[in-house]
């Protein structure tokens, strides 16, 4: 959901720089549902095959069982949102006589913003484990300590603190004393001094908790792909299997993650009168609902990265951990 009003109103530093965008209701309900319904289909067969799997438990698989839950709590959260957007839109295109006049409580905006940042960044970090784990396992194949069960069970439960901390502590500071002039519990109000900061900081953490991620994964990549580039490195069917995982999940991070961070960087900014640059401001607000959704499809592409490197996952010899066998 957007962080403040913006529907044809003036930017906060732009008085005359005003955008319509209430095309917006109509393409969330869309897009939202569609996600809904192929993403509780992936989702759910990967972690229907994660679970009864047969195979030998990895690390790879924690972290990948770790991402669809991830994945599956944005995706059963969707019927939420839709009906925010549908009752959004009705409120918005009918008469002021019988507009609508439901507003979604602390409660409601809580609750939905948590569950979008457990998935944003739940499937950011859990991504990047998986590429840290194909990291270890082309470059040092031979240090298998960080590839134990154990570990891999440890860093995940360490994630979902994270994840959780994070997805319930953003919401808190967006909400916590801000009484907006809007009476809308889901907005800000850019104008706001106060307020202001509060959006400032959270897109400091949330750049924070996209960039950091970032480096590592295209650092673990790159070195992965100088060791795969040597000859008789690994036998062609494991080569193909990794470089597969690779290209997938950059795919992902090209496609969902690096449009949408870009584009909040500067859609806050003109919000809050740090860009007053009318051009990118219209631009960032009419490609908010766009990348927004291409982000939350991530949890739709996800499963895809099990699908493509189940064989990968299954076949390698499993690192033991201190109890024993996986």
């Amino acid at each position: 959901m957007e962080p403040w009003n913006m529907t044809k109103k003036p930017f906060s530093a732009l008085s005359n720089c005003t955008l319509d965008t209430s095309y917006r209701f109509t393409f969330y309900q869309v897009s939202y549902g569609a996600i809904f319904i192929v993403g509780l289909a992936t989702n759910g067969l990967a972690l229907h095959r994660l679970w009864h799997s047969p195979h030998t438990l990895t690390s790879t698989i924690v972290y990948m069982a770790s991402l669809s839950v991830a994945d599956m709590c944005f995706v059963v959260s969707l019927p939420l949102r839709i009906y925010f957007y549908h009752q959004r839109g009705r409120a918005f295109f009918a008469s002021p006589a019988d507009r609508a006049t439901w507003p979604p409580g602390g409660a409601f905006c809580q609750v939905t913003f948590t569950i979008k940042y457990i998935s944003l960044y739940g499937g950011i970090f859990f991504l990047v484990c998986i590429a840290l784990d194909r990291y270890l396992a082309v470059v040092h194949p031979m240090q298998s300590a960080l590839r134990r069960l154990r570990f891999a069970r440890l860093l995940s439960a360490a994630i979902w603190c994270l994840v959780l901390g994070l997805s319930l502590g953003l919401p808190m500071l967006r909400f916590a004393g801000v009484v907006s002039p809007l009476r809308h519990p889901c907005l800000l109000d850019p104008s706001s001094r106060h307020q202001r900061t509060l959006i400032l900081s959270t897109l400091g953490l949330v750049l924070g908790a996209f960039l950091l991620p970032t480096a590592l994964l295209l650092y673990s990549y790159c070195r992965v792909l100088s060791v795969l580039g040597r000859p008789r490195h690994r036998s062609r069917a494991q080569r193909r299997h990794t470089l597969t995982v690779i290209y997938w999940v950059l795919v992902v991070f090209l496609l969902c993650f690096a449009p949408y961070h870009t584009n909040l960087l500067i859609y806050t900014l003109s919000h809050v009168g740090l860009l007053p640059v009318c051009g990118l401001a219209r631009a960032s607000m009419a490609l908010h609902p766009v990348v927004l959704s291409l982000a939350s499809a991530n949890c739709c592409l996800n499963p895809l990265i099990y699908y493509f490197s189940s064989s990968l996952v299954h076949r390698e010899p499993a690192s033991r951990g201190s109890s024993g066998s996986h």
